[in-house]
């Protein structure tokens, strides 16, 4: 077990005693919510063991040790070659003993594509709840659903607590590969260097990029190529079609319609979205079906939110990376400028910037004789 220092400890009262007091001040509900994420919180700090101890320990699991060698290594390169935090995040290990460490609970009205959002200190707000426990997760979102709102449960393997806490590499984790682990660990970091609070897609296009560029660099610096991802196509595919689905909801819900219109059309137009997955498919996939589970099973809007969000500025964050010129510690300093603008005027700079490189990105294929795709 993690042997706390009395920092921690410290640390740990500094972040719950606000999140009780805010739910003692809002009713019983947020006093039980505020309560599962304490005691889930509390759960993980005290599973925690060094990363060191267990590779060092003849008892430990050949293949998780041989993991962990590799988490160990990744993560000394964060810090040393990406300038990442230089703390003790995933320099510990957590064994949850279950797939998810949280399960998030979106929802949105029936005829909107607007989040449900909560604010909460530290984080700031975002479009979802989260829970330590699957059955309270489905608990909520089954009364969120007797209420007439849009839900969806989602799991989650990984979070970061923005450096209040020694973030450890959970079990959860371990199921992707070496490779993914290390991308996993370089983004999570990211969130702690830089974190604007309400501004969810900035916060993840920029550790999504983090996590590009480093793992790249990460690979080079052991002699591998580039990674091609088989499937990283076919994900852009399929996130472009669940994106254009949500514009047209969006104009649906917005026309000048009675509700039962817009809920036939609401219908139609998910059934749209299946149609246009399976020709897909079929067509340019060779019938591989990644995601057939998630398309054949209840559609609703809540689970069109999280799409888009981990990748909508990240063209933006390249192009400032190249301008810093590789330069990580310089590129922090531009997307913390970035940072502290008004919502709008980080919204529109970050828009500028991602409409030069489409831009660029045009005058190339016309110069090559290519047409973009």
């Amino acid at each position: 077990m993690l042997r706390s220092s009395h920092g921690a400890l410290d640390r740990l009262f500094r972040y719950l005693v606000p999140l009780l007091a805010i739910g003692l001040l809002s009713g019983c509900a947020s006093v039980s919510y505020y309560g599962q994420l304490a005691s889930g919180q509390w759960q993980l700090l005290q599973a925690r063991q060094p990363v060191a101890e267990l590779v060092a320990d003849p008892a430990t699991d050949s293949k998780l040790r041989q993991q962990l060698l590799h988490a160990e290594q990744a993560r000394a390169f964060a810090s040393a070659q990406l300038k990442l935090p230089d703390n003790r995040s995933y320099r510990v290990y957590a064994d949850i003993g279950r797939p998810f460490v949280v399960w998030n609970v979106f929802a949105t009205p029936e005829l909107s594509l607007e989040p449900q959002t909560h604010c909460f200190p530290i984080a700031g707000c975002v479009a979802y709840r989260g829970y330590y426990n699957q059955g309270a997760a489905r608990g909520a979102a089954a009364l969120q659903k007797q209420q007439g709102l849009d839900v969806y449960v989602g799991g989650v393997e990984a979070y970061s607590t923005l450096g209040w806490f020694d973030d450890p590499i959970l079990s959860s984790m371990l199921g992707w590969g070496d490779e993914r682990l290390a991308t996993v660990i370089f983004h999570e970091l990211a969130h702690q260097r830089v974190y604007v609070q309400d501004d969810t897609a900035f916060n993840e296009s920029f550790a999504t990029f983090v996590e590009q560029e480093g793992t790249r660099q990460w690979r080079a610096a052991r002699g591998l190529p580039t990674l091609v991802e088989d499937g990283s196509q076919q994900r852009e595919q399929f996130v472009g079609l669940v994106l254009a689905s949500r514009e047209r909801l969006k104009a649906l819900y917005a026309a000048p319609l009675t509700e039962p219109a817009k809920r036939a059309g609401k219908q139609a137009e998910f059934e749209r979205l299946r149609r246009e997955y399976r020709a897909l498919r079929d067509n340019q996939w060779g019938g591989i079906g990644r995601y057939d589970a998630w398309i054949n099973a209840p559609m609703n809007n809540a689970k069109l939110l999280p799409f888009g969000l981990y990748d909508q500025w990240v063209p933006a964050f390249a192009q400032l990376f190249a301008e810093a010129g590789g330069d990580w510690q310089v590129f922090y300093q531009r997307v913390e400028a970035f940072g502290r603008l008004p919502l709008e005027q980080r919204q529109q700079a970050l828009k500028s910037i991602a409409g030069q490189v489409e831009s660029s990105h045009r005058r190339s294929y016309s110069g090559s004789g290519l047409a973009p795709r």
